[in-house]
């Protein structure tokens, strides 16, 4: 815990980003998983969150909850085209949820 990028404090291991993706999605699994055995969660494209956008509190929050509506969604996780800082784990932005791009999806996950 408490990496830059998800599972490692190094892009490379865990990312594709603007600087090894050569603008293509890759496979799942094709780089290292988290400690949670989550795969891709930094990198390859970014997630759709279900919270709207606004800005955090100044004070300490754990997981903090956006409001209950708004104009934009929360991606996180950076895509393909992503530099270092869009693929860190601390990283998120907001796109009008009717906005499509090939770089932006959802990450299912199957329960062990």
């Amino acid at each position: 815990m408490g990496y830059k990028y998800s599972g490692s404090n190094n892009a490379d291991e865990v990312a594709w980003y603007n600087e090894n993706s050569v603008d293509q999605t890759y496979p799942v699994r094709s780089k290292k998983p988290n400690e949670l055995e989550l795969y891709d969660m930094s990198g390859n494209v970014f997630e759709w969150c279900a919270d709207w956008y606004s800005d955090y509190s100044n004070s300490s929050q754990t997981n903090p909850q956006g409001p209950g509506s708004g104009s934009g969604r929360v991606i996180r996780g950076g895509s393909r085209g992503s530099g270092t800082m869009g693929v860190r784990v601390t990283y998120r932005d907001e796109l009008d949820p009717d906005f499509r791009s090939e770089r932006i999806g959802f990450r299912p996950v199957k329960s062990p």
